[in-house]
């Protein structure tokens, strides 16, 4: 989705550069300012999404960039890109005080504003840390959707405008449902953590967790949920990259059969986009009323025997209430450490999530870790309900 969202800024800016050259001075003011705008909504877009894929895709560091005067870094580009459109809109007034003609001072101003934008957009993302990335996607969402409206207006084409606006709406409207969800400030996500202490925290200062991972045999797994009465499933992202849906809506299906409680807890931001676990639920038969959202489920971790977790991490992760210092606290976040037992299904136990942390659940007295492919491993334990 990232890479897409480049695409969409690296059209806009193009767009726009052949709209501004391909007619030399004979623009009017508003196709000026839709070249201007969609400019520099596109260089951000462009730039951001590009660091939003490296960062989602482990390609770069998850940790939040921390430039000294990181508010003031920005606020002076803006500014500057504001003073590039004045010089933009009035070539004529600003060629007397620059001593450069109308039209080189037309060029100037718009490669400047893309380089600007460019620099900004990175800069921008880059002081986002992993953990905010899903809710940074749909703020790239939505400056791709305005991009498209500024190439609508200056293309002349009402279509376009009209469905880069509704794009631009629809992706703002997704970001503060988002940022409601992981309890983030709307304002500091948009405008790259803006208002919040940018200064490292020392190592000291992370709390330490004792104990040892322990890993869990198919086995014992397969006997716990045969023996339990209440199970929950709470699928992450990595259920989704293995593709493990239909293998684990098997084994829902098995158990309800044979009179277990079972449901599906699922977080607002669960995989890389909101609804995204619905949709593979959904996709591999799983019934709705035993989907539930961590509002309508966080308070029954309690009362229940089993929890699978299943390619999850933050979303799931303790540290989120007891750790004022890691970058995800305050995030609700689904309880599963309070059930009766509970395993954890991961690739390797140094397999991290959006925040690049370890989980301290994994630490936890009631907490095994069965390690392997979510796929692979929920179709060993489907195929050991089976006999059973």
């Amino acid at each position: 989705v990232a890479a897409f969202h480049s695409l969409v800024g690296l059209a806009a800016m193009a767009g726009a550069a052949g709209e501004f050259l391909g007619n030399p001075g004979g623009l009017t003011g508003g196709t000026l300012a839709s070249i201007y705008f969609a400019t520099f909504i596109g260089g951000v877009t462009f730039s951001g999404s590009v660091v939003a894929f490296g960062k989602l895709a482990g390609m770069m560091n998850s940790s939040p960039l921390q430039l000294p005067n990181r508010d003031q870094l920005n606020l002076g580009m803006v500014a500057l890109c504001g003073l590039g459109l004045l010089a933009f809109l009035n070539p004529a007034i600003a060629a007397g005080a620059l001593s450069m003609s109308p039209n080189a001072v037309g060029i100037a101003s718009l490669g400047m504003v893309a380089a600007v934008s460019l620099v900004l957009g990175w800069h921008l993302t880059a002081s986002i840390g992993g953990a905010d990335m899903p809710v940074v996607i749909t703020v790239l969402n939505s400056y791709s959707g305005w991009a498209l409206c500024a190439e609508g207006f200056l293309l002349d084409y009402p279509l376009l405008a009209q469905v880069g606006a509704l794009i631009g709406f629809s992706g703002a409207i997704l970001t503060w449902i988002m940022c409601e969800a992981m309890g983030r400030n709307i304002v500091s996500v948009i405008f790259g953590g803006a208002g919040t202490n940018n200064a490292p925290q020392s190592e000291s200062s992370a709390i330490e967790y004792e104990g040892e991972v322990r890993t869990a045999s198919l086995d014992n797994m397969v006997n716990a949920l045969q023996d339990a009465k209440s199970i929950v499933i709470t699928p992450g992202y990595g259920l989704a990259v293995a593709q493990a849906q239909f293998a684990i809506a098997d084994i829902a299906k098995k158990l309800k059969d044979a009179g277990k409680d079972v449901r599906f807890a699922i977080h607002p931001v669960a995989g890389r986009m909101p609804g995204q676990l619905n949709v593979l639920l959904a996709e591999a038969g799983v019934p709705y009323d035993i989907v539930f959202e961590m509002d309508e489920i966080n308070d029954d971790f309690d009362d229940v025997d089993v929890t699978l977790v299943i390619g999850a991490s933050d979303t799931v992760s303790s540290a989120a209430e007891d750790d004022p210092n890691c970058s995800i606290y305050g995030m609700p976040v689904l309880r599963v450490w309070k059930s009766g037992q509970v395993y954890v299904l991961k690739r390797s136990i140094g397999n991290t999530g959006y925040a690049g942390m370890q989980n301290p659940i994994l630490f936890k007295d009631n907490v095994e870790v069965l390690l392997g492919d979510a796929k692979d491993s929920c179709e060993a334990v489907r195929t050991s309900l089976m006999k059973g």
